[in-house]
């Protein structure tokens, strides 16, 4: 079976499952993808490095790192991309917010939730951005790795990562000098993963992200001054909490795992939270009013899922929400967490997201957002959202004489 060419064909497709509109879709997707990413890039050649890399992450290739990418794309060395992840003229973050705005334009939902999550991935040595032995979810240990804080996007139309961060362990921030070597920014302060989660979803708020939750797992549950903060702006979220965390329930702080171990065998609920690989995940399901907030016409409940195979085995969610709130709706916004554990499973395995070597700040938040681009262009070419034809239409054909000028205006430089 041979794999068509990403520059001349269409991207990460096969024969088998390539036919002449998917090709010219593709083809005209990564047209708009490279329309988009022009302005960011000062020079020629690294707007032209730039969607080779991308070319080379939705390839085939089995390991996306510069050598083999390099080699599919036919260039003679991998210094090309390892210049353009280390040390051309671009900021990945302006890259990244354009990255949300593509989301947005093309699975953006108002019932869209934002889900957070970190991956991690495993490296040998210490000298890489942010490694050290920690717990990764990723291989269930403790291991040597650097974590990544992601926040995901889930809609009806589709679900892709939207924001990134690099968690430094206090041995990193308590350590100047190693920071140094590794490219790190002086002014990065060490910042807990629910600090690094709040920094995304402000950004995420301030742009208009369209969405109605948040959602994650008891890592950001358990933080309460996330939920405080979130309940502060109105947000509502379903966010998952350990036994530990208290809540207020009959005018009383209990602990999770004190009420988890008084309910009632009976009044639970069997809903499904969402299609798997298998088909519904149907659990069982029962949620309690908790302490109303200050926030008129909002509520407060503790959520709790019940495993059907297994009836001992409980999870609970602390939910945020308007009154009028079903337990249906809640049950699917907890079912939604899974999107960015897919998400990271396809990224990884699809566009090389965990393939990078490079071992700065910079190089990772390059890697880590150019792949973040290449997952998108997968769901965003899968969901259909965008019209061959129309798309064709809107691409500037003198596209090429602004990019320059685009670039000066987001610096604040003349053009003459």
């Amino acid at each position: 079976m041979r794999q068509i060419d990403a520059s001349t064909e269409g991207p990460g497709l096969t024969m088998t499952d390539a036919t002449a509109s998917t090709i010219e879709g593709g083809l005209a997707y990564l047209a708009d993808i490279g329309g988009r990413l022009a302005p960011y890039f000062a020079r020629s050649e690294s707007r032209h490095r730039a969607l080779t890399y991308l070319r080379g992450l939705l390839s085939e290739v089995e390991r996306k790192n510069s050598w083999q990418v390099a080699e599919i794309c036919g260039e003679p060395t991998p210094y090309g991309f390892q210049y353009l992840l280390g040390r051309a003229d671009w900021q990945a973050d302006a890259v990244r917010d354009e990255l949300r705005t593509y989301i947005i334009r093309h699975v953006g939902d108002p019932s869209g939730v934002l889900v957070l999550d970190e991956t991690g991935f495993v490296k040998k040595g210490r000298h890489s951005a942010g490694v050290a032995r920690q717990y990764s979810g990723t291989v269930g240990k403790v291991d040597n790795c650097q974590i990544g804080v992601f926040l995901g996007y889930a809609s009806p139309l589709g679900h892709a990562l939207l924001d990134r961060e690099l968690y430094l362990p206090k041995e990193w921030t308590d350590d100047p000098e190693r920071c140094g070597q590794a490219g790190i920014p002086q002014d990065r302060h060490f910042a807990t993963k629910p600090q690094l989660a709040q920094q995304m979803l402000d950004r995420a708020f301030a742009a208009g992200v369209p969405t109605k939750w948040v959602t994650g797992d008891s890592v950001y549950g358990d933080n309460r001054r996330l939920r405080q903060w979130l309940e502060a702006q109105p947000h509502a979220y379903v966010l998952a909490v350990t036994g530990k965390e208290y809540v207020r329930l009959g005018g009383q702080q209990r602990q999770v795992k004190t009420i988890l171990s008084a309910l009632p065998e009976d009044g639970w609920t069997r809903l499904s939270a969402g299609d798997g690989a298998k088909g519904p995940r149907w659990y069982d399901w029962c949620w309690l009013p908790l302490a109303t907030p200050l926030e008129p016409g909002w509520r407060r409940w503790l959520l709790v899922r019940r495993r059907v195979s297994a009836p001992p085995e409980l999870t609970a969610y602390v939910v945020f929400a308007r009154q009028a709130t079903t337990l249906e709706e809640a049950v699917q916004v907890a079912g939604s967490r899974w999107t960015i554990e897919s998400g990271f499973e396809a990224a990884k395995g699809e566009v090389g997201l965990d393939h990078y070597e490079v071992r700065s700040w910079t190089g990772w938040y390059r890697h880590i957002t150019l792949a973040m681009w290449a997952y998108a262009f997968l769901v965003v070419m899968r969901a259909g959202t965008i019209a061959v034809d129309a798309l064709k239409k809107s691409l500037p054909p003198t596209q090429e004489r602004s990019i320059l000028a685009a670039f000066k205006a987001r610096r604040g430089l003349r053009s003459r």
